[in-house]
């Protein structure tokens, strides 16, 4: 039987992928096999212990599919750290050209990147602080597909996931209208982007966590409000990191191969379509 997460072989980059979700996604990857970059902003420390994990859990070295400057079969590394801003044009270009040299063209881009930054209501929300939440949280996750599918329809196959959010479809909680705003654009740029490139092998679907037990809520949610979520989920609890990494990697497999343009919310039914 065909083991569909088997990831040897590919290139995977894990945008935001220090902490959370993000990180959870690379070390998956990682120990399927794939060669991993994880692009953090400024947790040097969550990105490197991520990439340290792969080293010691998953392949060592990878052979990869060869790419520019990386002949095939040739042992590469197999987890790389890289920081970037990914509201940033040109530190996208460089992030990914530093994959592309050091590990292969990309296979598999994760849009992981994002954060409400803080709770503010309408009438306390800047333009400064909209536009900045929007920036990381929608305008990055285009310009890093942007960058990343050319090589892919050279090759004529890849992978895009983006990470969404509950709150896309529900409007969020109270002083996150803006987070909310852009991860319903989110949303519905994979639909634009899964429709523009499918007939040419390259296939984009989103995932949607619910309430997940990331440094999100440790941030941004306080104890009780917490508890009152975990009482209004079916389940009775919040979802793991590893619990949304797990349907990632299932939508870049082989198995999801028919699944195009679909977001998977991940809430454990606390959002049922």
């Amino acid at each position: 039987m065909q083991n569909f997460f088997d990831f040897t072989g590919k290139v995977v980059l894990v945008t935001g992928g220090s902490s959370g979700i993000g990180r959870a996604t690379a070390e998956f990857f990682g120990r399927c096999g794939a060669s991993v970059a994880v692009s953090y902003l400024k947790n040097q420390a969550g990105a490197e212990a991520a990439v340290s994990n792969i080293w010691s859990n998953g392949s060592g070295l990878s052979a990869n599919g060869g790419g520019a400057g990386v002949a095939v079969g040739v042992a590469t590394e197999c987890a790389i750290a890289i920081q970037a801003d990914v509201i940033n044009t040109d530190e996208i270009r460089d992030m990914v050209m530093e994959v592309e040299g050091r590990l292969g063209p990309v296979d598999i881009l994760v849009n992981n990147a994002g954060s409400l930054v803080e709770r503010l209501k309408t009438m306390e929300l800047t333009e400064e602080r909209w536009d900045e939440v929007m920036n990381l949280n929608a305008r990055s996750a285009f310009f890093c597909a942007q960058q990343i599918i050319p090589k892919m329809l050279e090759k004529g196959s890849g992978v895009i996931v983006n990470v969404t959010s509950i709150a896309g479809r529900n409007g969020g909680a109270p002083g996150s209208i803006h987070y909310s705003s852009a991860k319903a654009a989110l949303l519905t740029m994979t639909k634009g982007l899964a429709k523009e490139y499918a007939s040419q092998g390259i296939r984009v679907n989103a995932v949607s966590p619910g309430v997940i037990d990331t440094p999100y809520h440790e941030t941004f949610t306080t104890p009780e409000t917490m508890q009152n979520l975990r009482n209004s989920i079916p389940m009775g609890r919040e979802g793991r990191p590893d619990e949304v990494a797990s349907v990632i990697a299932f939508l870049a497999s082989d198995a999801a191969s028919y699944l195009c343009g679909e977001t998977i919310e991940i809430n454990g039914g606390l959002l049922m379509d």
